[in-house]
């Protein structure tokens, strides 16, 4: 918790950390509305699948330009760059009148996610050298936060009734609060290093994590994109509640960030990644139950398990010797989100062919692997 009062008491470290919440709330207020969506433009879960890819696409694509961008901007800018992108281009998947205008908006908005995601986690990465104060997973722990003040805004949508109206009024106040607080970082440049050839060594205990960060990321994206579809189509959830999976899974991801960086020094990167793992996989016994309540604590568990991988990853990619700090963080990242590139896509077609149901069969045999690398890492004592 001591990251989190440097966070709250200090702008230098809340503006970055806002960053972050923001991010979430962008991509967890379209998350929240993608069945309305659907129903809108009249399109199946294999059509929605596609439409999510080219939204992964755009974030993908973005990570071979992003550390270039980064590079010549500085940082700071950047972050400030992608935080603009985000707040125009997060309006526009809620105007289009046909499912090709919707793709081709969800890849630019995913591109803006790309390169506001590389940036401040760049940032963070930057200052935490400079300051020599760990605050990495307390700052993905704001973006859990902005998951959870999404969540709370879904018990809005039956009052609002009008999806671009609720993106639009979130995105004037997100944009507003981060341009009083951008003059706190956008000075900020990466600081220069003795560069090293590019060597797979470099990187070998990365190669597993990444795979971890993979499946991790890719299953905490499907769970973000397909938890409302699961309530509302599985397990017959009212309107209401539809959300309330996502504000689950980001409250106990955001509690469990927020006290990441002292269980493991604790216990250590691999133990608490496999913590995670089971307590996930425990998760998603819950969510098969078909139970509305019974899934929801199943959500909350997976946002628990999850917590603590993502910004150990990112720590990590930023710090290795003789890599520049974005082109670590945007080598885990190109890992890690190749995992919302395919992920959600593949579950769309399993959800078609089979059932929505089969998908988080999926899900939980994900977890399960995740939990047999860090046993694998365990022995080979990697990390």
């Amino acid at each position: 918790m001591k990251s989190l009062f440097l966070i709250l008491s200090n702008p230098r470290y809340f503006a970055p950390a806002f960053a972050f919440t923001s991010l979430n709330i962008w991509f967890g207020t379209w998350a929240i509305y993608i069945p309305s969506v659907k129903d809108k433009l009249a399109i199946d879960k294999a059509d929605l699948g596609i439409a999510i890819f080219f939204l992964s696409l755009g974030v993908f694509t973005i990570f071979p330009l992003a550390s270039k961008i980064i590079n010549r901007l500085g940082v700071g800018r950047a972050t400030w760059l992608g935080i603009t992108l985000n707040s125009v281009l997060a309006l526009f998947p809620f105007l289009v009148s046909n499912y090709y205008l919707l793709c081709t908006a969800l890849f630019f908005l995913g591109a803006a996610n790309g390169l506001l995601d590389i940036a401040m986690n760049t940032l963070v990465t930057e200052i935490e050298k400079e300051d020599k104060k760990n605050f990495m997973s307390a700052a993905h722990g704001f973006f859990s936060l902005g998951g959870v003040l999404v969540g709370l805004g879904s018990f809005l949508i039956p009052l609002i009734g009008n999806p671009f109206m609720h993106m639009l009024f979130t995105t004037l106040i997100v944009f507003s609060v981060n341009f009083f607080f951008k003059k706190h970082y956008c000075h900020i440049k990466a600081a220069p290093i003795e560069k090293e050839p590019f060597s797979l060594k470099l990187f070998k205990p990365l190669l597993i994590l990444g795979i971890i960060g993979f499946v991790s990321m890719g299953s905490e994206g499907a769970i973000i994109d397909w938890s409302g579809l699961y309530l509302k189509e599985i397990t017959l959830a009212p309107e209401l509640l539809i959300g309330v999976g996502f504000l689950a899974f980001s409250t106990t991801m955001t509690l469990g960030r927020f006290f990441g960086d002292w269980i493991s020094a604790k216990i250590g990167s691999v133990k608490i990644v496999g913590v995670g793992a089971i307590i996930a996989m425990i998760g998603y016994v819950f969510v098969l139950s078909g139970n509305t309540l019974f899934a929801i604590i199943g959500f909350a568990l997976n946002g628990l398990g999850f917590s603590v991988m993502v910004p150990e990853l990112f720590r990590i990619g930023g710090n290795v010797k003789g890599v520049e700090s974005s082109h670590g963080v945007a080598f885990i990242a190109g890992i890690g989100y190749s995992g919302f590139l395919l992920g959600p896509v593949i579950l769309g077609f399993v959800a078609e062919e089979f059932t929505l149901t089969a998908s988080f069969w999926g899900l939980l045999a994900c977890a399960t692997l995740v939990f047999l690398l860090t046993l694998f890492l365990s022995r080979k004592k990697a990390v």
